[in-house]
């Protein structure tokens, strides 16, 4: 399947890529199907709207900065996407990249949770204080030693 992205212009989607979120993304509901894309930089992912080319996140995996991360998900959540065990699941965090070279920071409170068995994936929302929504990434890093 071919597909428009805001990246990459048009390329060819394995299906394999394709993630699907029930209720789309906190802000961004009404969008619901997704492809998860390697970029460039490692060690970033894209997350590209099937729905709008124009749409599109970068993620990372938070426990790449963040050893102590923790997840306290609501049972609902698990739930709704099939997830009944740890080992089939995907944890990544949404980055902003300001456009004027301000920190680039990840979103702890609201990680993606993907179930990697059926392709499935909502958006959490933590209520543990230690994560917020914008965690500087490379100061994260410097303070685990990295």
């Amino acid at each position: 399947m071919k597909i428009q992205t805001k990246a990459y212009g048009e390329i060819e989607l394995d299906e394999r890529q394709r993630i699907e979120f029930p209720h789309g993304l906190l802000g961004f509901e009404k969008f619901k199907s997704y492809a998860l894309l390697d970029a460039p930089q490692k060690p970033f992912l894209y997350l590209q709207s099937l729905d709008l080319a124009e749409l599109a996140f970068v993620l990372i995996d938070p426990f790449l900065f963040r050893s102590d991360y923790t997840l306290d998900i609501a049972d609902r959540d698990l739930a709704e996407i099939g997830l009944a065990s740890p080992e089939n699941a995907i944890v990544l965090s949404i980055v902003t990249v300001p456009a004027d070279g301000s920190t680039v920071t990840a979103n702890l409170m609201g990680p993606l949770v993907l179930n990697k068995a059926n392709r499935l994936g909502v958006q959490a929302v933590l209520g543990d204080p230690r994560w917020q929504v914008k965690h500087d990434i490379m100061a994260e890093l410097a303070k685990a030693g990295a």
